[in-house]
């Protein structure tokens, strides 16, 4: 899921608010596993079966006992997975532990670490020389990803350092229960009002948790926390209005209230207390971040390479960009013809209607064009973002999980505020909205982005399936952006600059993230990097320095898309008369959202 940057209903500006990005919830860090890549030999089999939304298994001719024991690990390591993380679980289409929610308690903190860490064990058992090369790949994937459990439960606890961590786990939790239809309304009911009541307790939690916080950390959840205490305040209750049970009303009515007030408290905690004992200082330092890149996305590049190819790859950028503006109109600066292009946009009530119409010309086009294999037919639903994501969030994909019975998938855009005067809504429009950019965005988000690598996902192995970097799955929607421009879909210049616009943001975080968490830059500082170097507006650049405080690996959008770059251009050279930009993907997209560098270890033989 990509989505944009954390803001509390701030409009975004005419040049290029990045919509298909975001600070997203905290849980989406915190598991950091939700699926990954799967071998070349399970690649011909997914390509032969049509419609790949299944979680079923690939057939195989004969297990071997090695690989009969490490697959019955899977099975239990799966089952086993929503007692500690049962929003992870939901989310994942397994609804077991739906009644459920995370402890983050310190002796609920401390049986996950128990349970990561009696996990490793027995996987570092298993005799890896017995197994499939697949297999071991698997072995090795699983292995980091409970690297990466425990890192952000240790090294990086978001649970003791960003208080946006409870607020958004609160209301993820339940919005998962609302949005698909997975089982009847009254079941779904009951599990929400248990929820409700555990989130109320997690948000009472948090104050005696938060011992590291950051002023800007608390900044980035008050400016949250009103949207949030809406969607408990009213579409919760909305949701079952058609359940005529008198008690499950009054439950679900008493359990809603109750979190209300446990949101109010920490927002008066956050403003106050939390304030007070916050320090000024939000960054990592060179050694943590460096030991981030690796525990969250296996990245070994000493920071030092990074910030060189950041750097190489914002000034290519520039120069395509000035070069893309002289095109459209050679009489203006490249700001002015930036300004000029996002003034065509939807209208808000034709805005839903719109985007929907560019899904299936962006689909038709991948096929025609023989792109990469479409594995479904079934387009996302395209639907107004839930009003508690809309302060960070203004595109995003919310797709099922590979265990969901359900098929909805919903492509969320956020409108403009009724509340807001036309004037604010106009720029709103413009900067995240305008006809060109919703192109963009709309590959990022679906075709053939996030949607398609997790239409991918049903039938890749188990552990594909709970385990992914960032690196990986935003790389790939962000390389698809360029990828897309390369291919023809666009002979519109408009377009192209608008890809370039979002291309240059990303690539101003890659330098910048680095900067600000090793090399001393401030968030001012940041700020007007952002609007000088990066080609943004202030109101963008405001809201992308105050999210590299929190987020400090949004740097890898542009390293993934570079990742990938590197890698077709050398799979190029090894295949041959035999390369296709077919074959490419759909081989790469075979490894699930794996860890770029393992990847390219499989695919290029090395």
């Amino acid at each position: 899921m990509s989505n944009g940057p954390s803001a509390q209903h701030s409009p975004a500006s005419a040049s290029g608010f990045s919509a298909s990005d975001s600070l997203g919830s905290a849980r989406h860090r915190a598991r950091r596993s939700k699926t990954l890549g799967s071998s070349l030999l399970l690649v011909a089999t997914l390509l032969g079966s049509g419609h790949v939304h299944s979680a079923t298994q690939p057939p195989t001719v004969q297990r071997s006992a090695a690989s009969q024991q490490f697959a019955s690990l899977v099975d239990d390591f799966v089952s086993q997975l929503g007692k500690h993380y049962p929003t992870e679980a939901t989310d994942l289409g397994l609804h077991q532990f739906d009644h459920e929610l995370e402890d983050l308690s310190p002796s609920g903190v401390q049986k996950t670490l128990s349970w990561l860490a009696t996990w490793d064990a027995r996987l570092a058992a298993l005799d890896k020389s017995k197994l499939l090369d697949e297999e071991r790949f698997d072995l090795q994937l699983l292995r980091h990803s409970l690297l990466t459990r425990r890192f952000v439960l240790t090294e990086l606890p978001e649970h003791r350092r960003r208080p946006l961590a409870y607020s958004a786990l609160a209301s993820e939790c339940v919005n998962q229960l609302l949005k698909r239809n997975f089982a009847p309304l009254e079941v779904r009911m009951k599990a929400a009002i248990s929820r409700l009541r555990r989130a109320s307790a997690l948000i009472d939690l948090a104050p005696k948790n938060l011992d590291q916080l950051s002023v800007a950390s608390v900044e980035v959840t008050l400016r949250t926390l009103p949207a949030t205490i809406a969607f408990f305040r009213s579409d919760v209750v909305k949701a079952f209005s058609e359940i005529r049970d008198p008690a499950l009303q009054a439950q679900l009515h008493e359990a809603s209230s109750a979190i209300v007030s446990s949101l109010e408290r920490f927002g008066d905690f956050l403003r106050k207390d939390g304030k007070a004992k916050a320090s000024p200082q939000f960054a990592l330092g060179p050694a943590l971040f460096q030991r981030a890149l690796f525990a969250e996305e296996m990245i070994e590049t000493p920071t030092s390479e990074l910030l060189q190819q950041a750097e190489a790859e914002l000034q290519r950028l520039r120069s395509e960009f000035q070069k893309t503006a002289a095109l459209i109109d050679p009489t203006r600066s490249a700001h002015e013809t930036q300004t000029l292009v996002s003034q065509d946009h939807p209208k808000t009530a034709e805005l839903i209607d719109y985007t929907a119409s560019r899904l299936a010309q962006q689909r038709k086009f991948l096929i025609d064009k023989q792109i990469v294999t479409v594995p479904s037919d079934v387009l996302p639903l395209v639907r107004e973002t839930p009003p508690f994501m809309r302060a960070t969030t203004l595109a995003s994909m919310d797709t099922p999980g590979p265990y969901e019975k359900t098929s909805e998938a919903y492509y969320y855009i956020t409108l403009p505020e009724p509340s807001w005067p036309p004037g604010e809504a106009e720029d709103f429009l413009r900067g995240a909205h305008n006809r060109p950019l919703i192109d963009v965005v709309a590959i990022h988000e679906a075709f053939p982005g996030h949607y398609i690598q997790y239409l991918w996902l049903g039938k890749l192995s188990k552990v594909k399936q709970v385990a992914q970097v960032r690196s990986n799955s935003e790389g790939w929607a962000h390389y698809t952006e360029e990828m897309m421009m390369q291919q023809g879909y666009s002979s519109d210049p408009k377009v192209r600059l608008m890809q370039l616009q979002d291309a240059l943001l990303r690539a101003a975080r890659f330098v910048a993230g680095i900067r600000m968490h090793c090399h001393g830059m401030t968030q001012a500082q940041a700020e007007e990097f952002f609007v000088k170097e990066g080609l943004q507006m202030k109101t963008v650049a405001e809201l992308e320095a105050r999210r590299g405080t929190q987020d400090p690996l949004y740097v890898v959008y542009t390293y993934g898309k570079l990742q990938i770059m590197k890698l077709r251009q050398d799979y190029k050279a090894q295949q041959g008369s035999a390369y296709s930009l077919k074959s490419f993907h759909d081989t790469l997209l075979g490894f699930g959202r794996a860890p770029l560098g393992l990847i390219r270890q499989v695919m290029l033989k090395k």
